[in-house]
């Protein structure tokens, strides 16, 4: 049995440099029709071969375009050092003209409607969903200011894009490598929290938690707080005994074991269920729970979707019941 990845077929029409490690690859579609909207902050899954026959890896990446455009999706990939085979593959083996496989725009991280301004802190290749919203704002003729954190200039992307942009004047930029005047100020930018003022931040994880650890030791509310992760370090478990997974349309139960998740037990049995990140950030692999109680172990899902116990990410959460019954 495999969950079936269903969505887009796109042709890659640019594949560009943006820094030494940073590509973007510009996504549309194959006749030149018009693809889904999109709105800011949303990010697409994208389906891709593996390097061994029958293996197949799904990966989610933010969109940066302006979501007013039609005529392409836009994402931006780091080439990881231990990449687990994504951002080398789309940056080693996908060409121009190639086809691939990608869903429909989803967003967990969407702008707030009724701010009345909004602070967009990144940090690396966390730029890339907060660039969207930029050019969503600026359209928009909110306001805004936008941070963007490097190592160096040679390692930020899609700053020449920002330098000309109508928002230009509204972009500051960090690079440690600089000044010490320039680089970030986490303190300063976040001392004075206003309402009506949301606070959006991506990047890595370091970068992140120091962003909100200061924001909520400034006392900026939670519900003026919005973030996204790329990645996580693997959160332990409470309970580090086993238990079952029974699926509801076929009756099947299956043990996953106490060093086992939920999708590495379904695989050996031969139940596929498509994932991306493998660590609960990216929601590919949400899966309903009709009984059971789970051991929520991703930042993907709110404290309230958590404590409502009908979903999952089977990639990383398991399970306080001995039997979770699932909607497969």
């Amino acid at each position: 049995m495999t969950v079936a990845f269903s969505g887009l077929s796109v042709r890659v029409a640019f594949k560009t440099m943006q820094t030494r490690d940073i590509c973007s690859f510009e996504l549309m579609e194959p006749q030149g029709g018009a693809l889904p909207p999109f709105s800011a902050g949303s990010h697409v899954d994208v389906h891709l071969s593996g390097e061994k026959p029958g293996h197949a890896i799904t990966r989610s990446y933010s969109l940066c375009n302006n979501p007013a455009e039609r005529h392409r999706y836009q994402i931006a990939v780091l080439r990881e050092p231990a990449s687990r085979g994504g951002s080398q593959a789309l940056h080693d083996r996908v060409r121009v003209g190639d086809m691939l496989e990608i869903s429909t725009p989803k967003n967990r991280f969407a702008l707030m409607p009724d701010a009345d301004h909004s602070l967009l802190l990144a940090g690396g290749i966390g730029v890339t969903p907060l660039l969207c919203m930029a050019e969503r704002l600026a359209a928009t003729g909110a306001s805004f200011e936008l941070h963007y954190g490097a190592r160096s200039r040679e390692h930020a992307a899609f700053v020449p894009r920002m330098a000309a942009s109508s928002f230009a004047e509204r972009v500051r930029f960090h690079f440690d490598d600089e000044a010490p005047a320039q680089r970030y100020d986490l303190p300063a930018l976040l001392a004075a929290p206003r309402a009506g003022t949301h606070l959006y931040v991506c990047g890595p994880k370091g970068f992140m938690d120091a962003v909100l650890d200061t924001a909520r030791a400034a006392g900026w509310p939670a519900t003026q707080l919005h973030h996204e992760f790329f990645s996580a370090e693997p959160a332990k478990p409470a309970t580090g005994h086993g238990f079952s997974v029974k699926l509801a349309r076929s009756g099947r139960v299956v043990p996953v074991g106490h060093e086992q998740t939920v999708v590495q037990a379904l695989a050996a049995c031969g139940v596929e269920i498509v994932t991306s990140c493998g660590q609960g950030v990216c929601g590919a692999c949400l899966t309903r729970v009709l009984e059971g109680e789970p051991e929520h172990l991703d930042l993907y899902l709110s404290a309230e979707e958590q404590a409502a116990n009908d979903q999952f990410l089977p990639c990383c959460s398991r399970a306080k019941s001995a039997l979770l019954l699932l909607d497969l």
